[in-house]
């Protein structure tokens, strides 16, 4: 059977799993747009006739949509998987399935096929929409140890598939999908593909709904979220957004610095009442030849230019970033270039990471020259450096009043709470009485640290 021409998957499923209460289970890895594609997997198991369950144990489906944008992701979600193998060896009829980028890469496809072979399908992220139709011919197949995937083109952007969130309150939107950057050192480009722009008209329909039902905090995804092209463009969009009737926070990521235009700067300044005043500016290196190396179009003068126009713009703007350290063959000089950046900025948040090779990227041809002891030193160093400045801007909070969104319980017992303010601060609450989750409180922040913020909650009036 051609996979792709089995159109009626879905209820096929459920007529085959009917008065069964079969559960499924799904485990996410990686960024925000996995936590959104897998938004998409609970929607189509649910429309299989599934029901959800808290935990692997009690499910007859286990899903897995992996991350592959570092060696460690991947190693992480491969021992995840061999963390289910008495699930399955106690329950044979147990279907387990991984999405995500890992499945897109055919080296570790064919490491899933030798070396976990209780594993029954992979799906690429652009082929969410053949779940149901892999789940089908895997009932169909179960002892015959039949292991699927699916090897047509990347299809176009399916529109039609179900959505079940985790939040009542804070909604992942994805605009598009894919990258063209070919950063030397990415692995997005080919497990995603090619960059593809939903219509505007269906963006802002599913804005809508969300506001009206009640959403209010809407981010909007993609691997290069402001090079979104369709009838209109980023800044255009994120303009009719703004536009909509409604108490709602608006934010976005992630962001290219060779797409950062002033008309969506002034965007953002025009819009201060929902669209978040932060920006997430990837920096990845401070070094001119290093930032040449990584094909990240843009050099140091560039990248300081757009944050002097965003802090003129929009003054109390958060801005946060990603760092690469040890790229090859990066000297120190490179790397004081980094920390002299990290200090003229005075991020809010960094994310630094050590350069861990992917196969099948330019980078991963360079030589490995950085001593581990050297690989080291310098996230040290830069961890130190990025913490001074983070306590720095969150200093500037202390004793002022801020209006956060409620976004779960914290586990430090009932009453206590974590918040975050429209530039993304966290914030650790306590109140009595009902349940505030969900909710835009006013707080007034009494102690700081590097990484989170307390306050006390204000009365309203």
């Amino acid at each position: 059977m051609n996979l792709c021409e089995n159109i009626n998957a879905i209820a096929l499923v459920k007529k085959k799993i009917s008065d069964k209460n079969l559960r499924y289970y799904v485990m996410t890895f990686g960024c925000q747009q996995n936590e959104a594609d897998s938004e998409k997997i609970r929607g189509l198991c649910e429309e299989m006739g599934y029901i959800g369950a808290d935990k692997p144990d009690d499910a007859s489906l286990i899903i897995i949509n992996t991350c592959a944008i570092r060696h460690h992701a991947e190693e992480k979600a491969l021992s995840y998987v061999g963390t289910l193998k008495h699930l399955k060896e106690e329950n044979p009829a147990l279907i387990i399935g991984i999405g995500g980028c890992m499945s897109a890469e055919p080296s570790t496809v064919k490491k899933i096929k030798t070396s976990f072979r209780y594993v029954s399908f992979t799906f690429e992220p652009a082929k969410i929409h053949m779940l149901p139709t892999l789940v089908y011919q895997t009932l169909n197949t179960l002892h015959q140890r039949e292991y699927l995937t699916i090897d047509d083109e990347c299809p176009p952007i399916r529109e039609d598939l179900p959505t079940v969130r985790l939040s009542g309150h804070r909604a992942w939107v994805s605009i598009m999908y894919g990258c063209n950057n070919f950063c030397s050192y990415c692995i997005v480009p080919y497990v995603r593909g090619r960059e593809r722009s939903r219509a505007s008209s269906e963006v802002l329909r599913e804005c809508r709904e969300l506001i009206e039902q009640g959403y209010k905090e809407i981010t909007l995804l993609g691997q290069n979220v402001n090079s979104y092209r369709s009838d209109m463009d980023f800044a255009d969009l994120l303009d009719a957004i703004a536009s909509i009737d409604g108490e709602f926070w608006l934010r976005f990521m992630t962001s290219h610095p060779k797409d950062v235009p002033d008309k969506l700067i002034e965007v953002m300044a025009r819009h201060r009442d929902k669209i978040c005043p932060a920006f997430h500016l990837p920096l990845q290196s401070g070094s001119d030849r290093i930032l040449r190396l990584m094909n990240r179009t843009y050099d140091r003068a560039r990248y300081l230019s757009i944050v002097d126009k965003l802090r003129h713009a929009i003054p109390d703007i958060a801005i946060t970033t990603d760092i690469i350290v040890a790229f090859p063959s990066e000297t120190e000089e490179d790397f004081q270039g980094t920390l002299d950046v990290v200090e003229r900025v005075g991020y809010d948040k960094v994310f630094p990471f050590i350069y861990s090779p992917r196969e099948g990227t330019r980078a991963a041809k360079m030589p490995m020259d950085i001593p581990d002891a050297t690989k080291a030193d310098r996230m040290a160093r830069l961890i130190a450096k990025i913490n001074e400045g983070a306590l720095a801007c969150n200093d500037e909070y202390l004793d002022k009043t801020v209006r956060v969104l409620v976004d779960s319980d914290s586990r430090e017992g009932k009453g206590h709470y974590l918040a975050r303010t429209n530039t993304g601060k966290l914030v650790r609450i306590f109140t009595d009485g009902e349940s505030p989750v969900g909710q835009f409180l006013n707080v007034k922040i009494q102690k700081t640290t590097p990484f989170d913020m307390f306050g006390a909650v204000m009365k309203e009036g």
